[in-house]
């Protein structure tokens, strides 16, 4: 299986001749990967996690880092109280009209709160809850993130309970092949280091928690051609291994189609502003300062809407209550750094910013004091007020939401729907809960993947090998 050059295989054998055998082995070392590795441990199985990285990272480190979920400890103390795994998963289809994967859903749903209060208890995740704003679809404050508010500091917080647990975390070790018996049983992996070495790890189970397709330019083209030629904000890691196995399996693939775009990719410094300017207030216009959407709908589609404008650009304006909104992240606070934020006392000087024409530009912002609804939605009922600020944005692609079609024990399934005994698939290596489309990815869907996939996953390994030990013990 080869494409842009990238070998992905599987090799058959009745036995491996390996150096090392661990029951449980985990290719990819982002918040997927390391999650179902601190979950097996508090189940008492070892396990070993294989990242193709010096340092793991993956999507997750590019992200925001936040996470939601319903009926946490961080949630309850919050005061919110009227949110459960079932309002979760009816928002999650209301965003996918319908076409997630139902039983995926209700699977993550129910998970990812028991997933972040044991990450809390049991390894010092100390979760915050963002409640100064909704972001789109959800119907209560159920945001996740650490205090720092970054994936990098997710990463750092998953990296740190991993290395206090002990757990292995081989990194630079490129895993190409995987290794099947006759009755399609994983039995281990082949890999690469650096050096060129090839090696070889012997296991009783195996969880695929690598990654999605958005860096294989070749398969964004043929799957999501609508991004081809969009920025990717994601990790060059996400090459496609997953698919490329499963299509030399005969495993069924699923949602191939959906995906997290993001319509506010900072141009040319290339960084993410946050959508919370848009919930509460903020507008988008074409180079001709004119709105073209209504933004609340999701930040996910918006991509789509900013590629198809002159240019493929847009600009961002909001006022300053909105500016002091937008530094409360980290990722606007890098983009300002760089120089992407611009400072106009007038609408001429915005004008003049943008390159479009003072009265077009007028009238739109004049529009957005009128409290009746927009032509295409949008109600504001608030103004913006001088000085007005800018960042130049186009619509980039952060990370595919299909892949390897699971049972929602995250189980690979085959095309016939029998699922694998022991191959497993989660977060970006698996089919999500976003549907088929750009429109169906709810905020946050990505690390709920991630997160609910690692903990759910865990524990379907840890009762295989639970049940191997068993057998053999008789």
């Amino acid at each position: 299986m080869v494409a842009n050059g990238l070998s992905r295989g599987v090799r058959r054998a009745a036995q491996v001749e390996a150096l090392v055998h661990m029951p449980v082995a985990i290719v990819g070392g982002g918040a997927c990967g390391l999650t179902a590795a601190l979950m097996l441990h508090d189940a008492g199985v070892d396990c070993v996690v294989l990242e193709r990285d010096a340092v793991p990272s993956g999507s997750t480190a590019l992200s925001s880092g936040f996470i939601p979920a319903p009926g946490t400890r961080t949630q309850r103390a919050h005061g919110v109280l009227d949110d459960s795994p079932a309002r979760f998963a009816a928002d999650i289809q209301a965003k996918a009209h319908g076409r997630a994967a139902a039983a995926l859903v209700d699977a993550y749903a129910e998970a990812i709160g028991p997933a972040l209060d044991a990450l809390q208890a049991r390894h010092g995740l100390e979760w915050i809850l963002l409640d100064g704003f909704l972001y789109p679809g959800h119907s209560v404050h159920r945001m996740h993130a650490l205090a720092q508010k970054t994936g990098a500091a997710l990463m750092a917080g998953l990296q740190a309970a991993v290395d206090a647990a002990g757990i292995p975390v081989l990194t630079q070790a490129v895993v190409d092949t995987l290794v099947l018996d006759a009755q399609d049983r994983v039995i281990g992996i082949d890999y690469q280091r650096p050096d060129g070495q090839r090696e070889t790890l012997a296991c009783d189970a195996l969880l695929l928690a690598c990654n999605g397709f958005g860096g294989n330019a070749a398969m964004v083209r043929a799957r999501i051609p609508e991004m081809a030629e969009a920025a990717f904000g994601g990790h060059v890691g996400n090459d496609g291994s997953a698919i490329l196995w499963g299509e030399a399996l005969g495993a069924r693939l699923r949602d191939l189609g959906g995906y997290q775009g993001h319509g506010s990719w900072v141009t040319p410094q290339g960084a993410l502003m946050s959508w919370a300017v848009m919930m509460e207030g903020g507008v988008q216009v074409n180079r001709e300062g004119r709105r073209f959407h209504d933004e609340t709908q999701g930040y996910s589609e918006a991509a789509v809407h900013v590629l198809a404008q002159p240019g493929g650009i847009a600009w961002n304006i909001f006022d300053a209550p909105l500016l002091a909104l937008a530094r409360g992240f980290p990722d606007f606070c890098e983009a300002e750094a760089a120089g992407a934020l611009r400072r106009c006392e007038s609408v001429a000087a915005l004008a003049a910013c943008i390159g479009c024409e003072e009265g077009g530009l007028q009238r739109t912002l004049d529009a957005l004091r009128d409290p009746a609804p927009q032509a295409d939605g949008r109600q504001f009922g608030r103004g913006l007020e001088a000085p007005y600020f800018a960042v130049k944005v186009t619509g980039a692609l952060f990370h595919t939401q299909g892949g390897l079609d699971t049972a929602s024990d995250m189980r690979v399934l085959r095309r016939d729907g029998t699922p694998f005994v022991n191959l497993l698939a989660a977060g970006g290596a698996a089919g999500g809960v976003s549907g088929d489309a750009v429109w169906g990815y709810l905020s946050g869907n990505g690390l709920l993947s991630a997160i609910a996939g690692g903990h759910i996953a865990a524990r379907t390994a840890a009762a295989l090998i639970s049940s191997m030990k068993a057998s053999h013990d008789h």
